[in-house]
């Protein structure tokens, strides 16, 4: 182990390259060394309130919206849980109140109650959940989205909705996800597990997904999304089979995309306190 100067904090080396539970991370650039280093946990859990407070508004903002006539989907059958863009809603903001919790946990617990135990778990829970789901179901959204919107927008965002949902909430359900997916990869290290697991979590939730926009349309006799009313049988097909494998190259961009970020020297995932002397 490696000790920096006095009033520094410390920067845990392990040169065996045997990495210590899921508190330690690979890290590559001096850069991403020195933001993992200085940074405190109370810079985290400012950023993280700040992310956090803006999911929760964003999906108030959502849950207030007004259903008309023109556009009933909150009531028709599976109201807002329908759409992956409100579960991706839920999702941040499940995940961002999570990483708010560790932040506090990490500032309240001294340091050698956490390599153990509850907040060894959750940390784990924390990589878990942004490694296989949060990151690349978020960024599947924002490009998804925006990808069908720029080619026609009335196969996913017809015009008249623009009078139901302001221009500010749709950027904030399909745009601002991805950034701060971003922010959160790059200013905190995520540990990844195997490329099975990871690719397996990430499976199941696309086939429940798909899975329940087929139960809905047995049901309702209605499609989550107009582009599917427009499509024959074997369009619908290769569309819903296009759009589950899209998300595998996701996971994988969001793997490779961390370890470019974070590489070569294992660091803790946070700023570690000074020992009381």
């Amino acid at each position: 182990m490696v000790e920096s100067g006095q009033g520094n904090r410390m920067l845990h080396i392990y040169t065996s390259g045997e990495i210590s539970g899921s508190l330690f991370y690979l890290c590559r650039s001096s850069k991403a060394v020195k933001m993992a280093t200085t940074m405190s946990w109370g810079s985290y859990l400012l950023i993280h309130v700040v992310i956090f407070s803006w999911y929760v508004f964003t999906l108030s903002a959502n849950c207030s919206l007004k259903v008309t006539q023109g556009h009933p989907g909150a009531k028709t059958y599976g109201g807002r849980w329908k759409y992956l863009t409100f579960l991706n809603l839920v999702l941040q903001t499940v995940f961002f109140g999570l990483v708010v919790l560790i932040d506090i946990i990490h500032l309240i617990l001294p340091s050698k109650n956490l390599r153990c135990g509850v907040p060894l778990l959750l940390v784990k829970l924390r990589d878990t959940i942004f490694t296989i789901w949060a990151f690349p179901i978020g960024t599947f959204v924002f490009l998804s989205f925006w990808s069908i919107y720029h080619y026609n927008r009335e196969l996913v965002f017809p015009k008249f909705l623009d009078d139901i949902i302001p221009v500010w909430l749709n950027h904030a359900m399909h745009t601002v996800t991805l950034p701060l997916a971003l922010l959160q990869m790059y200013i905190q290290p995520h540990r990844y597990g195997s490329k099975m697991r990871g690719l397996l979590g990430l499976s199941v939730l696309a086939v429940l997904y798909l899975g329940w926009v087929l139960w809905v349309h047995h049901v309702a006799g209605i499609w989550v999304y107009p582009i599917m009313e427009r499509l024959s049988p074997m369009g619908l097909v290769i569309f819903l089979g296009v759009s589950s494998i899209t998300v595998v190259p996701l996971y994988l961009l969001g793997e490779k995309l961390n370890h470019k970020i974070w590489k070569t020297t294992a660091v803790s995932a946070g700023p570690q306190r000074k020992k009381k002397k």
